[in-house]
């Protein structure tokens, strides 16, 4: 099967770096879906309320901006490579400790732990990835890279279905230790980014000096990833939750795993139609047509009633919502000066996270509180905050296709 000419386009160090950085960002989501497949064994064993363990999540969420920061430094000043090999060691071992939570508390303090190491990943590899390759290369190179954490969300699911039964929950998570391997990938095929290689005799300033003139990009850019990480948390978060309690589909039934993979087939489709498709048409415009796109197949996915019909809008509804996020890795490293590449797109994704961690408890809430299930609670949160990211993405700025290696003016 022939390569995209994206691809190809790419030499061999280069493919084996966007690899590395697709495998790092599934292999990270991996680690973080698990937990989803298990709130409600979680529940059971430690006998508290479903919202209360939802609490991972959040804490998960708001912890990542933390490593989104110090990682992001430490990759701007030491390089990509090395940090990115200790970051994924990281947050292997700590999903490793979740196994061994003795209590709600403990894992919950675990979680939050896990998110701090997960919040450096995805900043640093696409920083690494964009910088290595051709300026014509990032749309679909883009999408490739974001499609890594849907594949990551069928790999949890696909453990879970196999797994679950035989070693439990705590057995998930150790299974999670299995990202730390990559790092050995890394140390082999991967070289250091180009780019911070060219800027490595340079004076390393704060971040303070070097944000001058940028904070107003990075505000928009905090808000922006905030309606997207509402737009795909709150797709993704409770609809193992949902499949299990209001489809009445047992977690572990081949049922329920076909959902979650036609879920995740359509996110992978997306992001790699639309990570292109920006390449040609622009990256806002791409954005909003993938965001304005998901509110007509809102009903088929929550409401499909047979198997047949839920599966095809969860498919539709995960090719808007990574369709628009296929395009986020390169919009947001084109947009940001070469002295904070390492910390600017991953801070403001993870910033936008802390502002979108409460998506999963308040979707709870808001199903509780209206009486008709998670149905509902969904299908309205997809609905607003669609309008939402099109209205913000329509009001900020483009760079695509810039060039990296020189910083451009203030923003």
């Amino acid at each position: 099967m022939p390569l995209p000419a994206a691809l190809r386009e790419l030499d061999s160090t280069q493919r084996h770096t966007v690899l590395a950085s697709f495998l790092g960002w599934t292999l990270d989501a991996f680690d973080y879906f698990l937990l989803t497949f298990v709130i409600t064994a979680i529940t059971s064993e430690f006998h508290v309320q479903r919202e209360e363990v939802t609490y991972g999540l959040f804490l998960t969420l708001a912890a990542r901006p933390i490593g989104a920061l110090i990682f992001g430094r430490l990759a701007d000043r030491y390089g990509r490579r090395p940090v990115l090999m200790f970051d994924i060691v990281l947050f292997s071992v700590l999903e490793v400790a979740c196994a061994f939570a003795p209590s709600i508390t403990v894992l919950l303090g675990l979680r939050f732990l896990f998110g701090v190491a997960m919040g450096g990943e995805w900043g640093i590899g696409a920083s690494l990835a964009m910088e290595s390759i051709p300026a014509k290369s990032r749309g679909f190179v883009s999408g490739l890279l974001q499609s890594g954490y849907p594949c990551g969300f069928f790999l949890a699911a696909l453990a879970n279905w196999l797994l679950v039964d035989h070693i439990g929950w705590r057995g998930l998570f150790v299974v999670g230790a299995l990202p730390a391997l990559l790092v050995l990938y890394i140390r082999r095929k991967v070289p250091e980014s180009p780019v911070w290689e060219g800027r490595r005799s340079q004076v390393r300033e704060s971040v303070f000096v070097s944000m001058r003139g940028h904070w107003k990009l990075f505000v928009y850019l905090m808000l922006l990833m905030a309606a997207f990480n509402m737009f795909s948390h709150g797709s993704q978060d409770m609809y193992p939750t949902f499949v299990q309690d209001s489809l009445h589909i047992p977690g572990g039934s081949a049922k329920a795993f076909l959902l979650t993979a036609l879920l995740n087939l359509g996110a992978l489709v997306g992001g790699l139609t639309f990570g292109s498709l920006s390449e040609r048409i622009g990256r806002r415009r791409t954005i909003m047509i993938a965001a304005v796109l998901a509110i007509p197949v809102i009903p088929l996915w929550t409401y499909g009633g047979s198997l047949l019909l839920l599966g095809l809008g969860a498919f539709l509804i995960q090719v808007m919502v990574q369709g628009a996020w296929g395009v986020v890795p390169t919009h947001l490293n084109e947009l940001s000066p070469d002295a904070v590449r390492g910390t600017l797109p991953g801070f403001a994704y993870q910033m936008g996270n802390l502002l979108a961690a409460i998506t999963a408890t308040a979707q709870t809430r808001l199903a509780d509180y209206h009486g008709t299930g998670l149905a509902f609670s969904m299908s309205v949160w997809i609905a607003a905050v669609a309008v939402l990211l099109a209205v913000l993405t329509w009001l900020g700025p483009e760079a695509r296709g810039v060039g990296f290696g020189k910083d451009r003016g203030a923003a």
